[in-house]
């Protein structure tokens, strides 16, 4: 496949380890990703996981603020196909079909589930038991195109966002590296999708980071991993918002106290009321400083018990 000119557009982490593929079995002409952001405390402008991995590998690098105002000049470069993984702008329609072998998708949900910007996020939320990756063409509306192949995933009850993105990244590059054979030969598989079974996983937004512990411990242990660790859930105590990485439902009560309250502590976290029963708080982080273990960020504290979350 290495006579095949290959434009990839992708932009987090997540998009690496397809790029990565690419780069060994075709010829990747150019790399599309988003413009460089402000990055930590410092806001450092810093170049998205893609743009350094194309860099390290002489690739070019295109970064449109606005894609649908530019992008003749990846038209121009003449490529077979493109591949998309994570790109995170919708690509308009005369560049999809642009390419001989047109445009084709690696997308982190079991489509027509979970369409959308937020996939994973949404898919653990929301207590599913498994997720996978779809390989699709991609048409003018958002993640509606013919389905070429998929494979799924089992999500485990204590699995982060972190953990299910992993995986479904490696299993994306192994599974378009499978496929893409049968795509140059124009012999694969191509399935339209079922538009009744269709959901929407929407782009997580601020409200949606805020943990109300007035909700079942499962609910809140659902939301405190499907957002860990990116953009990660919080909650407000003593007027400071505290974001929290990983919880736990182990050795948790039962409990009628006032929903947000610190009921009790032990050598690994504490745990804080819900509706039904407490979860356990095993990692944070407050304003200013790293993210730590509970135990740490214990040490020398004043007794924190009945304090309430909010």
């Amino acid at each position: 496949m290495k006579d095949k000119k290959v434009v990839f557009m992708g932009t987090p982490q997540y998009s690496v380890p397809v790029l990565e593929m690419l780069i060994k079995e075709t010829t990747v002409i150019a790399v599309v990703t988003q413009p460089d952001k402000e990055v930590g405390r410092k806001k450092i402008l810093t170049a998205c996981p893609v743009k350094q991995k194309a860099i390290e590998n002489n690739i070019k690098v295109f970064s449109p603020k606005n894609l649908k105002d530019e992008y003749q000049e990846i038209i121009d470069l003449k490529p077979d196909i493109i591949i998309t993984c994570a790109y995170g702008q919708i690509i308009p329609e005369q560049l999809i079909y642009a390419p001989a072998y047109d445009t084709v998708n690696v997308h982190a949900s079991l489509l027509p589930k979970y369409r959308g910007g937020a996939p994973i996020h949404r898919a653990i939320i929301n207590g599913e038991e498994k997720t996978g990756i779809t390989i699709m063409y991609t048409d003018k509306t958002l993640d509606t195109g013919d389905i070429i192949a998929n494979e799924e995933i089992a999500i485990d009850i204590n699995d982060t966002y972190d953990i299910v993105s992993n995986k479904l990244s490696i299993l994306g590059a192994e599974l378009l590296k499978k496929e893409l054979p049968s795509i140059f030969k124009k012999t694969n598989k191509r399935e339209k999708q079922d538009q009744s079974l269709a959901s929407f996983a929407k782009v997580i937004t601020r409200e949606d980071e805020h943990i109300d512990f007035n909700d079942t411990a499962l609910n809140v242990h659902n939301k405190i991993r499907g957002l860990s660790s990116n953009p990660c859930a919080y909650a407000t105590l003593d007027d400071q918002n505290i974001k929290i990485y990983l919880s736990s439902q182990d050795d948790c009560n039962t409990t009628n106290e006032t929903p947000g309250t610190i009921t009790r502590v032990d050598k690994e976290g504490f745990y804080v009321a819900c509706i039904d029963k407490e979860i356990k708080i095993l990692e944070i982080q407050i304003p200013g400083k790293n993210k730590m273990l509970v135990k740490d960020f214990l040490n020398g504290k004043p007794n924190i018990i009945s304090k309430i979350f909010k």
